[in-house]
């Protein structure tokens, strides 16, 4: 099963484009950490912890197993570095859109622009078989230019909202952390796939919602309006935006576990920035609802 953002399909660690997550299914006659088997085993030659008397024994075990000191795997500082990479990039083209483009209708025609671009490169990267650090930092730079545009707009209506967000957005990344690594989350497939479900229904009715919107069935907004209803509507958003981050999170790390190639750590930081934007996102327009200032 491959981890999905909300607003884009994603692709998680993988080898032929399996998945290296918890959905990994064991096979027959091989070793297991838990339920799964590792992805990777025959990828470069041949079972990265064939050599590892120790790895070997935490397989049999059912202990996850220790990164293989090798090189040419992805390691934490290199999820680390590549997330910086690319939330700076965000960051960079939000800072130069706010300070460059005045708010006017053009402007938000370019955010637009910025926001479509994002969002081919998002696909394009999605349905690739290997990470393109190229599209990625491209799609973090128009993410960044879009965010840059309505932050600022968000700001001239109500001020201090996008600084709110901010917080906001770092303390919901941050909470599920602490709750993940603390144990108190576990992403297992049934998780998955329920909150997949969620996810699913959740974009088709905000998709039906902006069609009524649009054509004049829904005023205000209608399930997006700037009202207890879109509070409510936001929060449930976010939610989704964290559980999001926890299969990043799960990804990340059995990626490392399991020895995925170091290429891979741009995939995660890939998803995490996705996942970052979306609850930033949210956290604007919930910032701006909670303003009462509308």
């Amino acid at each position: 099963m491959r981890s999905s953002n909300p607003v884009f399909s994603r692709r998680g660690f993988s080898r032929d484009n399996g998945y290296a997550g918890f959905n990994a299914a064991p096979q027959a006659g091989g070793p297991a950490v838990g339920t799964q088997a590792n992805p990777y085993a025959q990828q470069g030659g041949g079972n990265p912890y064939a050599q590892n008397p120790y790895a070997q024994q935490d397989l049999q075990q059912g202990a996850p197993p220790q990164a293989p000191v090798t090189t040419g795997r992805m390691t934490m500082d290199d999820v680390v570095m590549r997330s910086g990479m690319t939330l700076g990039t965000v960051a960079v083209g939000a800072i130069l859109a706010w300070a460059l483009l005045p708010v006017t209708s053009t402007s938000f025609g370019l955010a637009i622009g910025s926001a479509l671009i994002a969002f081919v490169l998002a696909m394009v990267q999605s349905f690739k078989r290997k990470a393109s650090p190229a599209l990625i930092l491209g799609y973090a730079a128009f993410e960044g230019v879009f965010l840059g545009v309505i932050s600022e707009m968000y700001n001239s209506q109500w001020s201090g909202a996008p600084f709110q967000a901010v917080l906001g957005t770092m303390a919901v990344s941050g909470a599920t952390l602490l709750i993940y690594k603390a144990g108190w989350i576990r992403v297992t497939a049934r998780y998955a796939r329920i909150g997949m479900a969620i996810a699913i229904a959740f974009i088709l009715v905000m998709a039906v919602n902006l069609l009524l919107v649009a054509f004049g069935g829904a005023e205000d907004g209608g399930l997006r309006s700037m009202g207890p209803l879109g509070a409510i509507v936001g929060i449930i958003a976010i939610i989704l935006g964290a559980f999001f981050l926890t299969l990043d999170f799960k990804q990340i790390e059995d990626g490392i576990a399991y020895g995925a190639p170091r290429e891979e750590a741009w995939l995660a930081a890939f998803g995490l920035t996705m996942s970052i934007v979306w609850i930033y996102v949210e956290m604007l327009r919930l910032a701006a609802i909670f303003s009462g200032n509308d």
